[in-house]
């Protein structure tokens, strides 16, 4: 793997997650383009606890450990495509509002969910 290869960590456990990034991987393939995907299990390879990898996702990119909206904006940044989203998202009005979804609303509630499939059912 190149220095400057994009690599995403994240929770393929959670539904919403791997459709997700599932389609990113596709697109991430037809293109030809390198980055990795790596589930829960790679986190501690990240620095990361596999608890830690499942709150949001997160990005390598350019050797730097991104997490949440900026995350996505560097896998959005590398898929043809998505670029467009990646501007919107960077914008001065829009950014810290996507920030705030996601850090508050979006992330907080997909971990619950993801901690109620972790539980043992009786």
């Amino acid at each position: 793997m190149m220095e400057d290869d994009t690599r995403v960590l994240y929770n393929e456990t959670c539904p919403v997650c791997r459709f997700e990034i599932d389609a990113y991987a596709r697109r991430a393939n037809a293109n030809n383009l390198p980055i990795r995907f790596d589930g829960l299990a790679q986190a501690n390879a990240w620095g990361l606890t596999p608890d830690q990898a499942a709150r949001r996702l997160h990005v390598l990119h350019k050797g730097q450990l991104l997490s949440g909206i900026p995350a996505f904006q560097a896998l959005w940044q590398e898929l043809p495509h998505m670029r467009w989203l990646a501007r919107i998202t960077a914008l001065p009005l829009i950014h810290p509002v996507t920030c705030l979804v996601y850090d508050r609303i979006l992330a907080p509630v997909i971990y619950r969910a993801h901690l109620r499939r972790q539980r043992p059912s009786r």
